[in-house]
């Protein structure tokens, strides 16, 4: 039995490495970006006009009363034309949002600032209020990002900000990791489907639909099985199963029972284990391995919290990281009340978390009955990582916690 930090290290250094594909941008939402996005030129590409008004030299009205300047207007510059250029630099131009500002102008004051008045049959302008500093209103060009600037790493999960910026590039296709073909498995002659009626003896199938709906989260999808606890269909269906899937995700059968064939099977089939059974409560018997065609198989308890936890303590990170995705550090919060927890396990509580009114994120102990008490997890958002060296944990201290909402 190894210890969670240990079985966490083996897990993703078995990860896969991605597999690339190229798809059209309007295709990406959601997809794990397998490049880097640079600027192709800068940020914004010229000094923007940020406000409908008139744009002029402020050396025009530095050091005088504005109200007493008249500005005359010499033409109109729209976005989306060529820089017109201010020829008298005590005149000014007005100008649209998004308009280049004009050639010789600095500083741009807004219409709600200003007032036209006619003289002579030409328009001047004259500033209500003065500008703040020289460059008021223009959006500077480079301000933001500079041309050949990194602007979006490898291993980002593609986002609606994401798709803008690679579209404001020039970026019409991406490479992106291609999904993992997944397999889930459920053993056990318990189990019933969700569309039958159990005997008193029996459960219908919930964690395979549970891992599904998890993975679905991921934006990434699995074909579901079911296995009878008799070890000749448990071979076949692995073996096939193997043959079909870079990734079997399997629930119960691990343990120590007398119909729990799973290690000895995957055995059989050559793939090889890497450890079974964790110093961690829930989630002990948790079985991973991998055979020399890469595939790798998580064989996890039965029981659904264990099946729901080593999900996320394990799975998770590892099935984003073999699709290249950069992996988010654990958040911590802070204990609402004292815990004791006897055994020299690392425990992952099920907590409830909120926030204080100073932004600390809050974890109320949401216990249960034990891993078979699925329907506890109904009240909670997440798990506590409760490390095995204590047995009394204090009210105010903190701990990582995974989310699973």
């Amino acid at each position: 039995m190894i210890d969670v930090q240990e079985a966490y290290t083996c897990v993703m250094q078995n990860a896969l490495s991605p597999q690339i594909e190229i798809l059209p941008l309007e295709k990406c939402q959601s997809k794990i970006l397998q490049e880097s996005i640079y600027a192709d030129r800068d940020f914004p590409p010229f000094d923007r006009v940020t406000m409908d008004g008139i744009a002029y030299r402020f050396e025009a009205i530095k050091d005088k009363d504005s109200q007493e300047v008249l500005l005359e207007v010499e033409s109109l510059q729209t976005a989306g034309v060529a820089a017109h250029v201010l020829e008298n630099t005590q005149a000014c131009i007005e100008v649209m949002t998004g308009a280049v500002c004009p050639t010789n102008a600095d500083t741009v004051t807004r219409y709600e600032d200003i007032e036209f008045v006619e003289k002579e049959g030409k328009r001047y302008a004259r500033l209500m209020l003065a500008p703040k500093a020289k460059g008021q209103n223009v959006h500077t060009q480079g301000l933001d990002e500079k041309a050949g600037t990194e602007l979006i790493k490898a291993g980002v999960s593609i986002g609606p900000a994401e798709v803008a910026v690679a579209a404001s590039v020039g970026k019409s296709v991406l490479k992106v990791s291609k999904p993992l073909s997944i397999g889930i498995i459920s053993t056990g002659d318990e189990l019933v489907g969700i569309d039958e009626q159990p005997a008193p003896f029996q459960i219908r199938r919930s964690n395979t639909y549970a891992l599904l709906a998890a993975l679905q989260q991921m934006h990434l999808q699995a074909q579901l099985y079911h296995l009878a606890d008799e070890k000749n269909i448990i071979l076949e269906g692995l073996r096939k199963a193997l043959s079909k899937h870079d990734v079997l995700i399997m629930s119960g059968g691990v343990s120590k029972g007398k119909k729990d064939y799973v290690p000895e099977v995957l055995e059989e089939l050559g793939v090889e284990k890497l450890f079974h059974r964790v110093k961690q409560k829930p989630g002990k018997p948790f079985w991973f391995g991998k055979n020399k065609e890469q595939k790798l198989v998580f064989a996890l308890p039965g029981n659904p919290v264990s099946t729901f936890m080593c999900f996320h303590r394990y799975v998770k990170p590892c099935l984003l990281a073999s699709m290249g995705s950069q992996i988010a550090p654990h958040y911590f919060a802070e204990l609402s009340a004292e815990v004791k927890f006897s055994p020299p396990l690392t425990y992952y509580m099920q907590v409830k978390i909120s926030s204080t009114s100073e932004g600390k994120l809050l974890a109320t102990p949401q216990e249960g009955q034990g891993s078979g008490d699925f329907a506890n997890l109904l009240s909670c958002d997440a798990f506590m990582e409760l490390p095995p060296e204590k047995n009394e944990f204090k009210q105010g201290e903190a701990y990582p916690i995974i989310f699973y909402r």
